[in-house]
């Protein structure tokens, strides 16, 4: 099919600060056996992009890439083998990791990871969506399998991951408690969240009663401090690069610790839409950056007062 050859997206070369992240002209993928390609309508920012383009995991990168894994767009071409979708669709996904991420106007992506875009939200609000939801769905439901009563404690609660898992938390009937700064506190308590502590101001563990679940997305000092609020075989699900603490540790305690990831699936993705469309989840983007600024979007993320998701649009 006629479609254009060149594009633009942000290259990182090398590993270092923002300012490795280069605007740069390249070439459109082309979408190989089971793929389609997509044009970019918005790739959503996260904590985890800063952490791979930092290199602190560089395992996980092959330089030169394009970094970001959530994506929403329309498909502008289809591999072969696909069937699921057609050019002219919109859709979103989380993709796995790979050279060809979302910080582009075009990314090749698996069929299999994405879904169709929820009708009530614009392409650059559903970019957002797929790895915070993902990351909080498996923590609290698959991981944890938080059940009505259950007392949950969400560190960094106002964040892009802790902010949905508040609204997926009260979903399944938890007693929602979140750790965030005193100016996020009726925000929270509108998403669902019973407690919210201002960790500013108090330590939690002062503050919060025995719960059966921590989930933590600050990690380091937190993970080892958040064994100490968790009644006896609680459970310590962990989302930082730095836990702070592991099995071991927390067997020693009586206790469990799991890290979750979040693993690209567009059946589950295909439930956080309908949970979206029927109004009981909603993802907050707090700003919009063109693609060009990815840098300022990730010194953004890294000063770690972001309320929900950062968002680069081409």
């Amino acid at each position: 099919m006629n479609r254009v050859n060149r594009m633009h997206a942000i290259v990182q070369s090398a590993f270092g600060g923002p300012e490795v992240l280069t605007y740069a002209e390249t070439d459109v993928p082309e979408p190989g056996p089971g793929e389609v390609l997509v044009r970019v309508g918005g790739a959503g920012v996260n904590p985890g992009d800063t952490v791979l383009r930092s290199g602190r995991v560089p395992e996980l990168v092959s330089l030169p890439w394009t970094p970001g894994n959530d994506v929403a767009g329309v498909v502008a071409d289809v591999g072969p083998g696909v069937s699921r979708f057609a050019v002219g669709d919109e859709v979103y996904g989380l993709l796995p990791l790979s050279p060809r991420g979302a910080y582009a106007e075009y990314t090749a992506v698996p069929a299999a990871v994405l879904a169709p875009k929820p009708k009530n939200l614009e392409l650059a609000q559903a970019a957002a969506v797929p790895l915070v939801s993902v990351t909080a769905w498996t923590a609290l439901s698959v991981l944890a399998g938080v059940r009505p009563g259950d007392r949950v404690l969400i560190h960094a609660a106002a964040g892009g991951v802790g902010h949905v898992a508040v609204q997926l938390a009260k979903e399944l009937g938890a007693y929602v408690i979140g750790t965030a700064r005193e100016a996020k506190h009726a925000w929270l308590r509108e998403l669902g969240a019973d407690e919210v502590i201002d960790y500013t101001a108090v330590d939690f563990r002062d503050a919060v009663a025995p719960v059966e679940v921590v989930l933590d997305l600050v990690g380091g000092a937190y993970g080892a401090r958040s064994l100490e609020v968790l009644r006896p075989g609680g459970l310590l699900v962990g989302a930082a690069i730095d836990p702070g603490v592991d099995e071991q540790r927390a067997a020693e305690r009586g206790l469990r610790y799991v890290w979750v990831t979040a693993d690209p699936s567009g059946e589950l993705l295909s439930e956080i839409t309908e949970r979206i469309e029927a109004g009981r989840l909603r993802v907050t983007v707090e700003r919009s950056y063109p693609l060009a600024e990815a840098a300022a979007a990730h010194r953004a993320i890294e000063e770690k007062r972001t309320t929900g998701k950062l968002v680069l649009v081409p």
